[in-house]
């Protein structure tokens, strides 16, 4: 009996506890947090959805749009739902490949982020951002998906705006394209992160990637009252997203197009072309017309991302590497489009500009001999006459006396080095500027560089001059490697005479970009200032209101007097008529339309030559600079030349519509728009 009521007085103790414990978290729960979890229910009633804006088009400068949005049915995936099925989602990708038409292997590795050992096509984007796996996709395809939920978990079916190319591959390089947003892209740049969609792309490349954030708009806002199991029942709250701006280019697509087709005939009409590039610039404001690149793709490619195959052909050196834009990346040996510089610095160094030269057949720079084009003889020339025939010996012996000025081998403590100065002028061995990303520089080799590149190879060099190339099967070029390894190894941080003599005729280690080479004569034949070329002209808001334009900055100025500009102009102007290339403009126009310019035939080791022309028209008033180029394309007159040629009668209309009407010339004004943003024509 005594056990029984030890046992009902501890059960009461326990039960007494248990209550006095409860009212105590009763009291902490509604008094002490009570406040915190009316909060936390109110958030678990409210989901706040970020809502994408509408990207602003890419437009030409009379408002054709370049880039322009399209509406289609996007399916997407949300990965981390499908993770947390027993399964992984593998049952849903079943059902879903069966829908789309495409293996489950497919679907799974667009859903895996991308990582070392992960091929494309693979997910660069947020973990957090649904993962767009067609953008393709069919009314019936939409609604198998839209009907069957339930079977769906984690998948939708919605309306995006995807972007389309009205010009196919015309400019694909200079455009860009856009990829879902990184991580890394979030934490960086906080506004983006701010306004993240949840399905936002970024640009990679191009105008998409320079202009990304006028482009992308503003997201906007949401707010929906749910209930416990996630059914909406009201919108609470609701910010209207702002479209992105439109971006009204320079760029003239009739001009671009005839850019691109002379282009794709000159490619054609070397069997050993490899690549090329064309560059058209407005001589009046500094602006770009056109810009092509060969060999290009379809930029249709990034649609709905693109798979490993497409990708490795992107990059791989059998496609060409298309990705790369050879107008602004490829850096080539200019030839003696290069002598308008080295011209410059005879007139810097003292050589008058009235003078006489004697033009042999060979010079002897450093006690070897340096052969004039095929060795012929052309006399004694005016520095006019030596720019229209290309006389290369008269540049060979003013190159050589000033390295010797400068002190030769043991160089003076502070070196004129006229000529490489002269080009650094005129804009080489830097990048333009331009509004494009990832510009390459150039190289303009002087005794400074000679000296940086022999620290980077000193050691490579001396190993190889006593090793050899037994790789080589050319017993006779593996001596000559050997040799010159040798050379390189004992007195590569010398500035040799040869160097000297390849620098003024554009040889040897001097390389330029086409877009440099178009700048410098943009310079030459305007007003001698050195300019940094744009394609965007204006923003402009999807009602029409301006918001700001571009300006094209002045960089620099020429380092020649105006007398002298005005020569060496005038030199140029003669020699599509009667200069190095006569042959390609024979039967041209030249009353209606005269042309100027400099044939370039660069010569590269174990290749065929580089072929250029960079030129300019109307010669009294110009409108336009085109540079061509193409890479193992044979001689200047025979490749780019003819290149260039059809680019103007294109522009001018000879012998066909003209794709600039009113005498070939440009727009000055940007396009006008209606309130609904429609561009105003006529």
């Amino acid at each position: 009996m005594t056990r029984m009521r030890a046992r009902l007085l501890a059960l009461h103790v326990l039960v007494l506890t248990l209550l006095v414990v409860l009212a105590v978290r009763l009291w902490q729960v509604q008094v002490v947090r009570g406040q915190e979890f009316v909060t936390r229910a109110t958030e678990t009633r409210t989901r706040a959805v970020i809502v994408p804006a509408v990207r602003g088009q890419i437009l030409d400068s009379s408002g054709r749009p370049l880039v322009r949005n399209k509406t289609a049915l996007v399916v997407s995936v949300d990965r981390t739902r499908l993770s947390r099925m027993k399964d992984g989602g593998v049952k849903v990708l079943r059902k879903l490949s069966e829908v789309l038409g495409r293996p489950v292997s497919d679907l799974q590795q667009r859903i895996t982020p991308c990582g070392p050992g992960v091929g494309k096509p693979c997910w660069t984007g947020s973990p957090y951002q649904p993962v767009p796996l067609d953008e393709k996709v069919d009314t019936r395809e939409a609604l198998q998906i839209l009907e069957r939920q339930e079977e769906f978990p984690g998948v939708t079916a919605e309306i995006h705006s995807v972007r389309q190319y009205p010009g196919g591959r015309a400019g694909a390089q200079m455009l860009g394209y856009l990829q879902p947003v990184t991580e890394a892209e979030l934490e960086k740049r906080e506004g983006l992160k701010a306004s993240f969609s949840g399905v936002d792309l970024a640009g990679r490349d191009g105008l998409e990637y320079v202009y990304d954030d006028a482009l992308r708009g503003k997201a906007g806002l949401r707010r929906v009252q749910v209930d416990r199991m996630g059914k909406a029942l009201g919108v609470e709250e609701q910010i209207t997203p702002i479209p992105g701006d439109h971006l009204v280019t320079s760029i003239d697509s009739r001009v671009q197009t005839v850019t691109e087709k002379a282009l794709a005939n000159a490619m054609k009409s070397a069997p050993s072309a490899d690549g090329g590039a064309a560059v058209v610039l407005d001589a009046r404001s500094g602006r770009v017309v056109a810009l092509a690149s060969a060999p290009g793709y379809d930029p249709e490619i990034w649609a709905g991302g693109i798979s490993a195959r497409g990708y490795q052909w992107l990059l791989s050196d059998k496609s060409g590497k298309p990705l790369v834009s050879r107008a602004i990346n490829g850096q080539f040996a200019p030839g003696s489009t290069f002598k308008v510089s080295s011209v410059s610095a005879m007139l810097r160094a003292g050589y008058p500009l009235n003078g006489h030269y004697s033009c042999p057949g060979s010079y002897a720079v450093g006690g070897r001999a340096f052969n004039n084009f095929r060795g012929i003889p052309l006399g004694t020339l005016t520095l006019h006459t030596a720019l229209v025939k290309s006389c290369d010996t008269i540049f060979y012996r003013a190159a050589y006396e000033q390295y010797l000025k400068d002190g030769g081998r043991t160089p003076k403590r502070k070196p004129k080095e006229v000529f490489a100065n002269t080009a650094r002028a005129f804009g080489f061995g830097s990048p333009t500027g331009v509004d494009l990303p990832g510009e390459s520089g150039g190289r303009i080799p002087d005794r400074a560089w000679k000296k940086d590149l022999w620290n980077q190879t000193s050691a490579v060099n001396c190993e190889r001059s006593r090793k050899g190339y037994p790789e080589e099967k050319d017993r006779a070029r593996a001596e000559f490697l050997k040799r010159l390894a040798l050379e390189n190894c004992t007195e590569g941080f010398l500035l040799r005479p040869g160097d000297s003599a390849n620098f003024s005729i554009g040889q040897g280690d001097v390389l330029v970009t086409p877009m440099q080479l178009a700048r410098a004569y943009m310079a030459l034949v305007s007003d001698g200032k050195v300019r940094s070329p744009r394609i965007g002209w204006a923003q402009v808001r999807p009602d029409g209101k301006v918001v700001r334009t571009i300006p094209v900055p002045v960089v620099g100025k020429l380092p020649i007097s105006e007398k002298e500009r005005l020569y060496i102009k005038h030199a140029l102007s003669q020699v599509a008529a009667d200069g190095t290339a006569a042959g390609a403009f024979a039967g041209f126009p030249m009353n209606k339309v005269r042309v100027g310019g400099k044939t370039g035939t660069a010569e590269v080791w174990g290749k065929q030559d580089t072929s250029w022309f960079a030129s300019f028209a109307p010669t009294k008033n110009p409108q336009y600079v085109v540079v061509a180029m193409v890479s193992q394309g044979g001689m200047g007159a025979q490749t780019a030349a003819p290149a260039v040629r059809e680019i103007y009668e294109g522009i001018y209309g000879i012998k066909r519509k003209p794709a600039v009407p009113n005498g070939g010339r440009l727009t000055t004004r940007l396009p006008r728009f209606a309130p609904d943003g429609m561009v105003i024509r006529g």
